[in-house]
């Protein structure tokens, strides 16, 4: 076998890259369980400082923040031997909820992780691994990693994309958010839409009993409700717009929800679909945001749609068109795209 020296040395600098991000994931983990970041924030520091004020050990900790240094997740100043976070830093990993905030997805890989065993399995039998059996981890991450993103884009810009549906919901609508998990969608169109109200859906009973406090907790639970349901077969009708954020791809039968959905729409409802943004061919994926998008639907998203009952396993990156074949299958005929970014797809379906 002839080994080309060039491209073994490109490879294994690619190699010496991914094994330093997959271990340094499991530091931002830790520093964001332990405040470390946020206290962080609040000024340079040496070690000996950092550790009093986050009530650490300095041995540990020296280690710690030298990790974030060699990764660039923490300034260091060797003059002064003091860490320290610039705003940008600061701005992604100590700031809850702000458009950057990356810690949650940290934790979405460690759930991943854990998750090792049951994958290798699955991958030998073909059977599926449902959401619900995975580590809270991946509950708390997806939370936390997409919240940050529907607060920065679903009021002020995807939803004024939609034909009409801004001034319904603000004259007061009826909404449904379906496959809602910690409810983190519906809070924030509830906050942003006081005259409407708004329902709630998700099979996983646990994300319904965190929603539910988290709608206590921002006072909106006067106007939203919460309840443990199927995409197929969610109870009510008449409803203006139904929501479905991140989750259809990870659906055993897609089109037999993508046509409950249209039974339970006004005929002149519109539904919301917000996917991860793909192209529609392989080779135009290979990128970035593929390979994350690729390796979550792996262990994530194929696996939880074949642990149901049809099993059509559109994958994280499903692309526009096979997300269309879904929609019209289910009965619309109306589909288009309204918007997008970098990490999303953002489609408009109406009867």
């Amino acid at each position: 076998m002839a080994i080309n020296e060039t491209r073994l040395n490109e490879f294994m600098g690619r190699f010496v890259g991914d094994l330093g991000a997959v271990m340094h994931a499991a530091t931002i983990v830790v520093g964001d369980q332990l405040g470390l970041y946020k206290r962080l924030a609040e000024g340079s520091a040496d070690v000996e400082t950092l550790a009093r004020r986050t009530e650490t050990d300095p041995r540990y900790l020296r280690e710690w923040l030298s990790a974030q240094a060699a990764s660039g997740y923490v300034d260091y100043d060797p003059a002064t031997q003091r860490f320290s976070l610039n705003e940008e830093q600061a701005f992604a990993l100590a700031q809850e909820g702000s458009p950057a905030f990356i810690p949650g997805a940290f934790q979405i890989a460690v759930a991943q992780f854990k998750a090792i065993p049951k994958i290798a399995k699955a991958m030998q039998t073909g059977l599926g691994l449902g959401w619900h059996e995975h580590d809270t981890a991946l509950f708390h991450g997806t939370e936390r990693f997409f919240r940050p993103g529907y607060a920065a884009n679903l009021v002020a810009n995807w939803i004024p994309q939609l034909e009409g549906v801004e001034a319904r919901l603000q004259a007061g609508a009826k909404v449904a958010d379906v496959g809602c998990g910690h409810g983190a969608s519906t809070i924030i169109m509830a906050q942003a839409y006081p005259k409407s109200t708004f329902i709630g859906f998700d099979y996983h009973g646990p994300s319904i009993e965190y929603a539910r406090q988290a709608a206590k907790n921002a006072g909106v639970h006067d106007r939203v409700e919460f309840e443990v349901a199927r995409a197929q077969d969610y109870p009510g009708t008449g409803y203006d717009l139904v929501a479905v954020f991140d989750c259809l791809h990870d659906m055993g039968d897609p089109v037999g929800a993508a046509a409950h959905v249209r039974k339970t729409l006004k005929p002149d409802g519109t539904w919301l679909i917000v996917e991860p943004f793909a192209n529609d061919k392989l080779e135009d994926n290979l990128n970035p945001v593929g390979r994350i998008f690729y390796s979550a639907s792996t262990f994530i998203c194929t696996p939880a749609s074949r642990s149901q009952e049809v099993g059509e396993c559109l994958g994280a990156q499903a692309g526009e068109a096979r997300l269309r074949d879904v929609v019209t299958r289910g009965g619309f005929t109306h589909f288009r795209r309204a918007t997008e970014t970098p990490f999303n797809l953002v489609l408009e379906a109406q009867p």
